[in-house]
Order: structure tokens, then sequence, then C-alpha cells
């Protein structure tokens, strides 16, 4: 498998690559400059899993907001710079855990030296970034188009630059908005290179279709054993990027822990407004830390042979509920009690 042989990079006090555990990355879409803002919005995506942010350093009072938020938060924090070299030295100088540059916009040699010999005497990672957007006028030409090969020769050629100034501590993220060309990328690039990889589907829209290209972009690509942290790209709020993170990697057998909610996708024998009670539920859930999963069934009639797989269940209609537990009815309730009455099974869980 791929990731259990790329190296292995430190990025604050985490350590991806070389089999270990996916990480989930995600963004800050506030005023980096303003530290309260930024600093409470990182703290959130902790606490919905967020394991490396990356957080936009467009000027130099941004750069210097970052040593405050460092104090603040517990995870590493990544710095993204565009076109000025000078902003990603004072990042680094800040406390930043990584730096992401495209050393296509950073400058000439002398400028990405100056940045690297930051890099190198902290010994912080550089994430070599390259996306569909910003390929070189030689590649588009050669190409005749985007494509995944061209990404892949621009990445490898702006990593080849950093490495030529004896500096190996690199991650690598190529990506695009076309979900093919991005899955056929990472095959491409996994075959030539021991980096370890950011993977990502980049604009992929709103909150459902983004959600959708990201799960069949991440899914592919993470399936094949490419990838070592992976961000949702969604426009929205960050905390639904991590949950959607959270949500492909457990599908795809790549994390455990955490409940897992399935729930009937809703028929003519419904006579309970399951999909209310299935935000419910999942609301309900994330505040157990159990490994477990918890079926939501709207026909109380064949809702316990369809939750069978599942540790604990609901069903209901015509104003009565059930509780199930491994496809056994354990307990009749009100319609109206089967919220409480989950949570009554979901705190026994708990304790056990």
């Amino acid at each position: 498998m791929y990731r259990d042989h790329t190296k292995k990079i430190r990025i604050g006090d985490r350590v991806i690559g070389g089999g270990s555990p996916i990480l989930i990355q995600s963004m800050t879409n506030t005023k980096t400059e303003d530290v309260k803002a930024t600093s409470e919005q990182i703290l959130a995506l902790e606490r919905e899993g967020c394991e490396i942010i990356r957080c936009a350093v467009p000027t130099m009072e941004a750069a210097a907001a970052l040593r405050e938020i460092k104090e603040r938060i517990h995870i590493p924090l990544v710095a993204d710079i565009h076109f000025d070299y000078r902003l990603a030295i004072a990042a680094i100088q800040n406390g930043a855990d990584k730096i992401r540059i495209n050393p296509g916009n950073i400058g000439g040699d002398d400028r990405l030296g100056a940045v690297v010999a930051a890099a190198k005497e902290r010994n912080i990672p550089i994430r070599v970034g390259v996306n569909s957007g910003s390929l070189e006028k030689e590649i588009l030409a050669k190409y005749g188009a985007v494509t995944a090969e061209g990404l892949v020769e621009s990445a490898l050629a702006k990593t080849a630059r950093i490495e030529a100034l004896g500096y190996h501590n690199l991650v690598i993220s190529i990506k695009a908005s076309d979900v093919l060309m991005c899955i056929r990328a990472h095959e491409l690039i996994a075959d030539r290179t021991g980096y370890p990889l950011h993977v990502g589907i980049t604009e992929a829209g709103t909150v459902y279709a983004g959600n959708v290209k990201s799960a069949v972009g991440l899914g592919c690509i993470l399936y094949q054993g490419i990838g070592d942290t992976i961000r949702v790209s969604l426009t929205g709020d960050p905390a639904l990027e991590v949950r959607s993170a959270k949500l492909i990697l457990k599908s795809l057998g790549l994390r455990k822990g955490g409940i897992e909610v399935v729930s009937c996708p809703t028929c003519g024998r419904t006579r309970i407004d399951l999909i209310g009670l299935a935000g419910q539920v999942e609301e309900l859930v994330k505040h157990y830390d159990l490994d477990i999963k918890v079926a939501v069934m709207g026909c109380a009639v064949n809702g316990p042979g369809e939750a069978r797989e599942a540790d604990l269940g609901i069903a209901g209609g015509m104003g009565e509920g059930i509780v199930i537990r491994k496809g056994e009815i354990i307990r009749k309730v009100p319609e109206e009690g089967l919220l409480a009455a989950l949570k009554e099974e979901l705190d026994r869980y708990a304790v056990l």
C-alpha cells in the first residue's frame, strides 16, 4: 500500500506518512489577523475532530497573529502563503508548524532559498501545493489543457527545486475540481514520489455538491492506499468539512470510533417524522465516545430486521415506538419518548 511506504513527516506533535493514521485537516475562514475569532473557530474545529488546521497569511499582521493563535490552540497550525516569500519567513518565525507554498509563485531561487533556509532552521515541513488553476504556461502548452499528467509534472518539478536546495522535509498536494482528473493525478504521482500526499478535491462547491464530489474523489483515492492527510473543501462551515472527512474515513474502514448512525430512506409505510428524528439522533450521538452503530427506522414492522446489524435501534409509527438491540425488541415506548429511550440505552453502553 502506498501510504505505508511514504516518508514519515512530523507536523508539530503529529506524524504523517509511513503508515501513520490519516489525519483530518481543515482551514479557517476568519481573518487570521483577528486572533480571538480565529482561535475560537479552531477550538470549535478541534471539538469536531480536526487534527491539523491551515490559516491564510495574506499580511504581515496575519503572520504575527500566528504566535498568539498557537498559544490558544492544541493542534498543528499550517500557514498558507501565496506570492510573498517574506510572509512565509514571518510565518515560520512566528511558530507555524508547517507552511504551504506554491514555489512557482513565491519567486526566484533566491527567494525560495530564503524560505527553505528558514524552514530548515526550525525543521518544519513545506507543503508543495499545486492545483488545476495554477499550472505554468509551458505545461499548459505542452499538454494543451489542464491534465493529470501536467499536475504531476508541475508538482514534481517544484519539489525538485526545493530538493536542490538540500531540503527534503516535504509534503505534496495536487488538487483539481475535476474529480476524475484528481483521481488520475494521484494514481500517477503515487508511483513517482515517496513524500506524504495531502489529498482533496479543490473548489468542490457548496455543502451538497462538495460532499458528493469529495466522497467520490477521496473515496477512490484513499481506497487505493493513497493519501496521508485529507481535507473536504466545502463552501460552508468548516465544521462540516471535518464531519464529512470523519465519515469518509470511517466508511472506508480507515478510522474507528464514534457512533455511526444509519437510517432508512423512508417509504409509504412511514408514519413518523423520520427525517427530523434521524437529525435529532445524529446530534445526540455526538456527545458519546462509543464505537457502535445506531439505526433509526421508520417502520415498526420491518425495523427490527432491518436494524439487525446495528447495536441499537429505534423505530416508530402510529403513536408507538420500539427500542431494538441487535435486532431484538427490548422496549416499547410512546412514540414521543423514542429519543429519551435511546439516550437511556446509550448511557448504559457508556458505563459498560
